[in-house]
């Protein structure tokens, strides 16, 4: 009798695994995970405007040198790629490339240049909005290696109309002038909407 329990539980076991297991793995990922690896659940594209304080600029600089190596000083730029200048930043964000167009919020951080043999930084800022459009921040961290044409940098989180976002962003230089002034379009992409 015991052989024929032990003959059942196992037919019965093999029977529940093959009508479960297939549910399991058709469903695995999760689908909401599928789509969003595929497609983004939000794209926009905002350029920004950065005006370095150089001493003589006061009342357009949007940034400003706040950490130097010492052979250098927080007026102008450090030479070998700028290596270890530190600067903060509070420039204005635009749907189009023109300076002086409206404003639909600030990018509002910091970028420290981290290499000394070729242009590079790391960021670490946010997009603060307060337009008609859009409320609320989106946040940006990581390296941003200046020399390639696009740069991809990670959207870690937000509030406001973008609770809890993630995505990618490209930055590409859209302009540069000198040492005082560079503009940056971000094309963004939201896989995490809430």
């Amino acid at each position: 009798m015991a052989l024929k329990s032990s003959t059942f539980s196992l037919f019965l076991f093999s029977f529940l695994l093959s009508t479960i297991t297939p549910s399991f793995a058709h469903n695995y990922p999760p689908k909401h995970t599928q789509k969003s690896l595929r497609k983004p659940c939000k794209s926009m594209s905002f350029y920004f405007h950065d005006v370095l304080y150089n001493g003589k600029n006061s009342k357009n600089a949007t940034s400003a040198i706040v950490g130097a190596p010492a052979w250098a000083n927080t007026t102008i730029i450090a030479g070998q790629s700028h290596f270890g200048d530190l600067i903060i930043f509070d420039d204005p964000i635009t749907m189009t490339n023109d300076f002086h167009s409206k404003a639909v919020g600030r990018a509002q951080g910091l970028y420290v240049y981290d290499k000394k043999e070729v242009f590079t930084a790391w960021l670490g800022f946010s997009f603060v909005f307060n337009s008609t459009e859009h409320k609320g921040t989106l946040n940006f961290a990581g390296a941003d290696p200046l020399m390639n044409k696009t740069r991809d940098i990670s959207i870690i989180g937000g509030t406001g109309d973008f609770f809890m976002a993630r995505g990618v962003a490209t930055l590409m230089t859209d302009a540069y002038e000198g040492d005082v002034y560079f503009r940056l379009r971000a094309d963004i992409k939201l896989y995490e909407c809430w």
